[in-house]
């Protein structure tokens, strides 16, 4: 398209939802956005085009994947620049989420481009769905590392966190991971292992992490997973006690600056109220 003053106008990059499983999940949206676009970047044409060809879309595919993304993003700004608009999908859910596609995003908003998400399926958020555990915060942790200490850290972050934690998994360590984060300290903790969901054999298995380690180091998990481990309890603070405490040192001279500390560090007080103790 080209305005009256002869430049051409920016086309819309869309960010396109597409089906988890049921391919009956794409949007009458998504659909009439797929079709009237001038090409659909698909992370695999070749899977893409089973779901386009389902809903009779004809729009010309260009690969867009982890492995040319850096390459071809320039071109594709350009062809925004011009004019066209292009729909971003992955293989499966929403674009961006452990998927490719940032890259894009970012390069088109700098460039001035309308970028405009199309919501749809999500296997994050219908984990959370059907999980049964809190959703009102979670943090998502995506694919964790295979190794290296990014793992370790990313473990012990999901054992300490007061809120919900969302992880897709490979079926073929669903189990190590479990085991990791029992490990880690939080066995006891709910959690939920989602699976092959909106598909035929879909299936939330529930239970404590340690049940749960124990069943997939008895039973191979297959298909997509999301694992969703509930937030850890907090700590009950005994008042009483931390008064008792809290007279103990100061009989013996601490001032009230080094009693909050204590308080905290030893007592694992929440700072406000150390403090409001360590004055009184």
């Amino acid at each position: 398209m080209v305005s009256e003053s002869g430049a051409a106008t920016p086309g819309t990059l869309h960010i396109v939802s597409t089906p988890i499983g049921n391919l009956g999940d794409l949007s009458p949206r998504a659909v009439e956005i797929l079709r009237g676009v001038n090409a659909v970047l698909a992370e695999d044409t070749r899977h893409s085009r089973v779901l386009c060809d389902r809903y009779d879309i004809h729009t010309a595919m260009v690969a867009y994947h982890e492995h040319n993304e850096a390459k071809a993003t320039p071109g594709l700004v350009a062809r925004l620049l011009g004019g066209d608009s292009l729909a971003l999908v992955s293989d499966a859910g929403t674009p961006l989420l452990s998927d490719p596609g940032s890259r894009l995003v970012r390069a088109a908003l700098d460039a001035g481009v309308r970028v405009s998400p199309v919501p749809g399926a999500s296997a994050l958020l219908a984990a959370l769905a059907g999980a049964g555990l809190a959703a009102d915060r979670f943090t998502f942790f995506g694919f964790l590392a295979r190794k290296g200490g990014e793992r370790p850290r990313a473990i012990a972050e999901i054992a300490a966190l007061a809120h919900t934690a969302v992880v897709y998994e490979a079926p073929n360590r669903v189990a190590e991971t479990l085991a990791e984060l029992e490990a880690a300290g939080a066995g006891e903790r709910q959690a939920v292992v989602a699976r092959e969901l909106t598909k035929q054999f879909e299936e939330f298995r529930r239970g404590t992490v340690s049940e749960l380690a124990r069943y997939y180091g008895e039973h191979e998990a297959r298909g997509e997973v999301v694992l969703l481990v509930a937030g850890a309890s907090p700590l009950v603070v005994d008042e009483a006690r931390l008064r008792e405490r809290a007279a103990t040192l100061r009989a013996e001279g601490m001032s009230a600056r080094d009693l909050t500390r204590v308080l905290m560090e030893t007592e694992h007080a929440p700072r406000n109220l150390a403090y409001r103790i360590a004055h009184e």
